[in-house]
């Protein structure tokens, strides 16, 4: 087998110890931990930052394109993602309203920017990455001033929540596409927003982990969602609404997910039972904070926090009853997509390059976006083609995203 036709873990393997270094020589070139390189040269971690590829590629002294062939190259819609990111970090980096204050044009009403948000948030949920890019600049904008002109920034009408959520929307999706540094921004920027709320903190606090976990910063994730999921337990523990008690199940599973990333089996799982209690109780359907929490998001984690600990096999088999219950059709089709992914990981730990494929093309027609927007999705489509010939649909989708 060539280097061209290994899977990429294997190949960065293969170019490091050509240039006869170790895990751990290769981690401190990187800023990465011994633990990181391993798992991604077992092929346990994906890559889903092309920005890390390049690191990757400088530390090796070879180009992108040699360590990735074609699958270096973008495809027309990742590019098109590219255009509207840009937006995003634009509208990230404008501080109108702090420098000019509440003079300058009249705030647009909570009412109307409340169904904007709403709006939002269901297009993020049908995976329209594309439209919510295109949205979320003018959103960013309105949402801050409508703040900005609330009893100096803090008022009680709805303000500060719309624009915490106009910023969890915007790292969330920045997430999804990889922009782990813009995304960490935006959700840095709700938290500051939130202060003084447990309840915003704990919501603001949820983007901020998926961001921290895509930097590779698993302990800091845990330490900030384990935080503010206890920090809302006096509010809500028992004697709050479902609606709240779904906001700290879901910090729950964004910590287990957190504690599996570096490896802590007991806490990880540990929190995602804790979740699944929580889950019990308030049953399915209560998502005011946009979490689509409940038992079934609890068993999904589940198949995640597997596939992050390396159990693939565990994984499958929770995967195969999870995907057979009715509820599972009832998430949001970005939820559903994004789990397919985690599927996909579990098929390819266990070596089950068909199944994988099956589960890769089944999140394809799930929400598109999902699959040709997102890096770890394209990684996984390049560690399939490298198994050798794959099923019609497969190499579909990989002539579509230009990889092979």
């Amino acid at each position: 087998m060539t280097t061209h036709d290994l899977p990429i873990g294997r190949r960065i393997a293969r170019l490091r110890a050509r240039r006869r270094m170790t895990q751990q020589m290769l981690a401190d070139r990187l800023g990465k931990s011994k633990s990181w390189v391993d798992k991604v040269e077992r092929g346990v971690r994906a890559l889903d930052r092309f920005t890390v590829i390049q690191d990757l590629a400088a530390v090796l002294r070879v180009d992108p394109v040699a360590l990735l062939g074609r699958d270096a190259l973008p495809s027309q819609a990742a590019r098109a993602a590219v255009h509207g990111v840009d937006g995003v970090r634009a509208a990230l980096a404008r501080y109108d309203t702090a420098l000019n204050g509440r003079q300058v044009r009249a705030a647009p009403p909570v009412g109307e920017l409340g169904r904007r948000v709403r709006h939002a948030w269901l297009t993020y949920q049908h995976a329209d990455y594309p439209q919510l890019l295109r949205m979320l600049p003018e959103l960013l904008g309105d949402t801050q001033h409508a703040h900005a002109h609330t009893s100096g920034g803090g008022g009680g009408d709805g303000a500060p929540e719309l624009l915490v959520q106009a910023y969890r929307i915007a790292s969330s999706v920045l997430v999804k596409l990889g922009e782990g540094d813009l995304g960490w921004l935006a959700a840095d920027r709700a938290m500051s927003v939130a202060t003084g709320d447990p309840l915003l903190v704990a919501a603001a606090t949820v983007p901020l982990g998926q961001a921290l976990r895509l930097l590779d910063r698993p302990r800091p994730a845990l330490s900030v969602t384990i935080a503010a999921a206890y920090r809302t337990a006096p509010r809500v523990w028992r004697d709050g609404p479902p609606r709240d008690l779904a906001l700290r199940g879901t910090l729950l599973i964004h910590a287990a997910l957190a504690a599996a990333g570096f490896g802590d089996e007991c806490s990880a799982r540990e929190l995602v039972d804790q979740a699944a209690g929580i889950a019990d109780e308030i049953g399915e359907g209560h998502d005011r904070h946009w979490t689509s929490f409940g038992p079934t998001a609890v068993e999904l984690a589940r198949v995640a926090t597997a596939v992050e600990l390396g159990a693939g096999g565990e994984a499958v088999v929770l995967h195969e009853k999870v995907v057979g219950a009715d509820d599972w059709r009832r998430l949001p089709a970005e939820h559903r997509a994004a789990y397919l992914l985690d599927a996909t990981r579990a098929y390819l730990r266990v070596g089950d390059p068909l199944a994988a494929g099956r589960a890769l093309v089944d999140a394809d027609r799930t929400a598109p976006a999902e699959v040709r927007l997102r890096p770890v999705a394209r990684t996984l489509l390049t560690d399939l083609t490298r198994h050798g010939p794959v099923p019609a649909d497969v190499a579909r989708l990989a002539t579509a995203l230009g990889v092979g």
